[in-house]
């Protein structure tokens, strides 16, 4: 999610943002109770990973169910229109394969997540299931809505400085 999200940095997550889900320990059951309303395009969602079923990511949302998604030469086209992306972070030196990509249309229930740093994303352009299947995350995955950073620490610099004053209380958009 880079420049969005810095390596270093703890985020505040709203998890009923888009409703209320009873977790029981140990894979026993997850029920959602209520849902407001389900991740909309530009939120930036944690969700488990449709493809580790053990690992949660951090991506944002670009299409939602029923869109139609491409990608041709790093431009973003949702339901045939280019669509303003102000957040994707290209190298216009790198290529990779999901450069282009599509067109696919989001099944119901799901949405289309990318990082903010295109080339080095793995997300929905890249998920397959193991029978070859395109991917999506799942709307009933999502953990909460990422909304500000409370903290932000530098590793890689001097004890004195490693502190990133500037970060704190960002809100994510």
């Amino acid at each position: 999610m880079l420049p969005t999200i810095q390596i270093g940095d703890h985020l505040f997550v709203n998890k009923l943002a888009y409703g209320f889900n009873v977790d029981i320990p140990f894979g026993l059951l997850n029920w959602r109770v209520a849902q407001w309303r389900p991740p909309q395009r530009g939120d930036i969602v944690v969700f488990t990973s449709p493809i580790d079923r053990n690992m949660d990511l951090i991506k944002r949302v670009v299409a939602v169910a029923g869109d139609k998604v491409e990608v041709r030469n790093k431009k973003l086209i949702i339901n045939g229109e280019v669509v303003p992306d102000p957040h994707a972070h290209y190298d216009p030196n790198v290529r990779t394969a999901g450069d282009n990509f599509g067109p696919v249309t989001v099944p119901p229930g799901k949405f289309f997540a990318m990082g903010d740093n295109r080339d080095q994303s793995f997300d929905t352009r890249y998920w397959r299931f193991p029978d070859g299947r395109q991917a999506f995350a799942d709307e009933a995955d999502v953990k909460g809505h990422a909304t500000f950073i409370y903290w932000s620490l530098d590793s890689r610099a001097s004890w004195a400085s490693a502190i990133r004053w500037d970060r704190f209380g960002h809100f994510l958009r």
